[in-house]
């Protein structure tokens, strides 16, 4: 197999982690959530796709598909499909999502870099669909997809311990991210209101 035929894997760069919760079994406080590990390309200026995996492991298993896009194109989807996407704000903002650094980088450098992509990221909505529950402990991916989504509050889920494993893989601290994170603020008056309707029902 030629390496042309592997160009769709070559345009993926940007490597995300963050927790991703079950949208029909959305619960404050005790929601069910599952670690998820991206690996997103950047399709179009107005979308990106996400490869999700269990881990960043050789043996990662492949769970899922996020798509990703900027508030004006979510906007001018209709009502009933915008109810699938969530906002990616208290993610950027709560330090939950996070750009594991690279080896290359110092810790400055890459604070910098993963602020800026952050910038970005606050303003887009995702689709997220989850085709293995690994965290019921399911061998293969059983059962039909599921819908995925996010927090957008501090009660909705204890992040320290959503975190606790992830932080500790990748040497971060979110809390202090969320600290460096206090000035970014997604563009508009937050959250559209048909998005993470998981929380509105």
């Amino acid at each position: 197999m030629n390496d042309s035929q592997y160009a769709p894997f070559r345009s993926i760069h940007e490597f995300l982690t963050a927790v991703h919760i079950y949208a029909d079994e959305a619960k404050a406080g005790k929601t069910r959530y599952v670690e998820a590990t991206h690996y997103c390309a950047h399709v179009r200026k107005d979308l990106r796709q996400c490869l999700i995996y269990d881990s960043h492991e050789q043996n990662a298993k492949l769970i899922g598909v996020e798509y990703m896009v900027p508030k004006e194109v979510y906007e001018t989807f209709d009502a009933e499909e915008q109810k699938l996407w969530h906002s990616h704000e208290y993610e950027v903002q709560s330090g939950m999502l996070i750009c594991p650094k690279p080896d290359a980088f110092t810790d400055d450098e890459w604070e910098a870099a993963e602020l800026q992509a952050m910038k970005e990221i606050i303003n887009l909505y995702g689709k997220t669909w989850h085709f293995w529950q690994v965290d019921a402990d399911h061998q293969y991916p059983l059962g039909t997809p599921v819908l995925m989504g996010s927090v957008t509050s501090a009660e909705q889920l204890d992040l320290g311990a959503a975190c606790v494993r992830r932080n500790e893989v990748f040497g971060v601290d979110h809390v202090r991210k969320a600290e460096a994170r206090k000035a970014l603020q997604a563009l508009g008056s937050g959250d559209h209101p048909h998005a993470n309707s998981w929380w509105k029902q």
